[in-house]
């Protein structure tokens, strides 16, 4: 998700892991009741990183293990990193930059990772920043220094490359992030980041990609064309409503989902309400003296918008497959953020949202949670990554999963 979106926050807050029923009161004008919430682990905060993808889908794992029985895992984040960038280096080098190196990723880097490289605890490697004097992680420099070293041999007019550019190059991210273990000591026994894995009991054959776009047929798989898939994984193909069946019965069958959206929507607020209202109505709402709506600047009609809008739940627009398609091809909908959807709760009115778990730390008024409407994630969802068993039996039979 290639637009960082950069959040300083204090200390992560742990939820725990229990499920329970609660309302969530704000000063927002919402008032949120849990319907039903599946078990996550605590909220990290991947600050000024562009590593959102990593973050959602361990995090989504890390649900997996718990909901298993595995008990809860801390994964770590910047393994994944380390080794994504490796492979994303000699991919762009390998096509003289045509494939671009960023630190954005997808869903299926973690997967690819996690099924070729292994995994670690996150105890095996430094905490993220404190090889560079910070509590967070903080990619700015690291970004610089190994975009300008991918750069420069791709675009190079070399004959031959050296056989140890790759090794020059992981050195880069040694320094920033630590060496990636090859053997290590986790609670009084040894593992290789292979054997770690194997004991985690994850397969990673049991998930699969959805997305819902209409340049494409239906229940067949293709490759999402947006620059942070530079692995071309596959998704499978769904009408919009059968993706947000899939919504859910995932979540109501103890399942979470690792959720990719556009988050630059007015209506992703800052404050932890994710909405698709129809935005000349909140206009209109907010801007009755014309005078003043008129004189003000495009940065304070949007911060009214936004202060409507979280005032109190107004009607939304009604999300259609044709919109979807519109936003993805004219490029209103990008892959921004990568988030995890975990549990469903309702407003005062009775209208459904869905629990999102972000990696922004404590940042919003729900302590780091969102709750996102389902118009919103009906209109703004790039993809989503699921347990094969999280999808409706006669949807998984129409794509041919087993």
């Amino acid at each position: 998700m290639k637009k960082q979106l950069l959040f300083i926050a204090c200390a992560c807050l742990s939820l725990g892991v229990s499920a329970k029923k609660h309302v969530e009161k704000a000063d927002t004008g919402f008032v949120f009741t849990t319907v039903k919430e599946n078990p996550i682990t605590s909220i990290k905060n991947q600050n000024q990183s562009g590593t959102c993808w990593c973050f959602s889908t361990l995090s989504f794992f890390e649900s997996e293990l718990l909901r298993m029985g595995k008990g809860e895992h801390d994964l770590c984040e910047m393994f994944v990193v380390h080794k994504t960038m490796e492979d994303r280096a000699a991919q762009t080098v390998r096509t003289h930059g045509d494939v671009s190196f960023a630190q954005g990723g997808s869903f299926y880097d973690v997967i690819y990772c996690m099924q070729n490289y292994g995994i670690v605890p996150q105890e095996a490697m430094p905490e993220p920043g404190t090889l560079y004097g910070d509590t967070l992680p903080n990619h700015n420099e690291v970004d610089l220094v190994a975009t300008a070293f991918v750069d420069a041999l791709a675009t190079s007019k070399l004959k031959k490359l050296s056989p140890v550019w790759k090794q020059a190059f992981s050195g880069i991210y040694d320094a920033y992030l630590g060496k990636c273990p090859e053997k290590f000591t986790y609670k009084g026994k040894e593992y290789t980041p292979q054997s770690y894995m194997q004991s985690l009991g994850l397969n990673m054959d049991d998930y699969v990609s959805l997305t819902s776009y209409t340049h494409h047929p239906f229940y067949k798989p293709f490759v999402i064309e947006v620059q942070d898939n530079w692995r071309w994984s596959l998704s499978y193909n769904l009408p919009i409503d059968e993706l947000m069946e899939v919504f859910d019965y995932a979540i109501h069958n103890g399942y979470t989902i690792a959720w990719g959206s556009d988050v630059s929507e007015t209506g992703f607020t800052r404050n932890g309400i994710a909405v698709m209202p129809d935005v000349k109505q909140a206009e209109d709402l907010v801007g009755s003296d014309a005078a003043r709506w008129l004189g003000l600047s495009n940065n304070s009609k949007r911060a009214e918008i936004v202060k409507k809008l979280t005032s109190k739940p107004l009607p939304e627009v009604k999300v259609t497959q044709e919109m979807r398609q519109t936003a993805y091809d004219n490029w209103e909908t990008t892959d921004d953020h990568g988030m995890q959807i975990y549990g469903i709760a309702k407003d005062q009115n009775g209208k459904e949202y869905y629990m999102v778990k972000n990696s922004w730390g404590d940042a919003g008024t729900y302590k780091g949670i969102w709750y996102a409407s389902k118009a919103f994630v009906a209109y703004k969802t790039m993809n989503i990554v699921v347990n094969k068993n999280a999808i409706p039996e006669p949807i998984r039979k129409k794509l041919g999963l087993n």
